[in-house]
């Protein structure tokens, strides 16, 4: 099977100031930037036949700005929702901190961490799996088995969600892992979809 490669979108401005993101469309940090330029230089030299985003500014400028130092501007991308943040509704916007102090620290944990509890208003990491899965069976997948390499840049969550089905994770393994921002995950990916191997590039 072809190439697959992950990359979590560079810092942006709410991670900066440690707010809650989800779904609202902020922009990359300068520091964001940045990542987004040095997973563009680490990818150099591959093929990337196709590339899928969130709708959101965040993923689509960091694969833009990953695609151009690269040399790759001519890939063509998709992008959908179903690939975007994990949706964190009433929490969004809010200080990561300052909802600590409103909710405690124990709930507001339960929230980030737990696998099916959802924070006010919003989704779950299974709530989030449950759009993510079925579009990457759907369109990302059918990619891979013709030959295709794929990136797919997107959000620690969902990433989280996808990895989660590629590697067969548990859902208590699945709240450990981290994927840090802008450092592209190489997959190795069998015809069925399940992870042969794994390496950071």
């Amino acid at each position: 099977m072809p190439d697959l490669i992950l990359l979590r979108h560079g810092q942006s401005q709410w991670n900066l100031e440690n707010k809650f993101t989800g779904w609202v469309d902020v922009p990359l940090s300068e520091r964001g930037i940045e990542e987004a330029r040095q997973a563009g230089r680490k990818l150099a030299g591959r093929r990337l036949d196709l590339v899928f985003t969130s709708v959101l500014h965040r993923a689509i400028e960091t694969a833009r700005l990953a695609l151009e130092v690269a040399g790759l501007t001519a890939v063509p991308t998709a992008r959908d929702a179903a690939l975007n943040e994990r949706m964190y509704g009433d929490l969004q916007g809010m200080d990561k901190d300052q909802a600590r102090e409103k909710f405690g620290a124990e709930q507001v944990h339960v929230w980030r961490r737990s696998f099916d509890v959802r924070p006010p208003g919003g989704e779950s990491l299974a709530d989030t799996a449950a759009r993510v899965v079925p579009y990457w069976v759907a369109a990302i997948l059918p990619e891979l088995r013709a030959g295709r390499n794929v990136l797919i840049a997107a959000h620690g969550n969902s990433l989280r969600a996808l990895a989660m089905h590629i590697e067969g994770l548990t859902t208590d393994e699945v709240l450990a892992l981290e994927i840090p921002t802008g450092v592209p995950i190489l997959y190795e990916i069998s015809d069925a979809g399940a992870m042969l191997r794994k390496r950071t590039l």
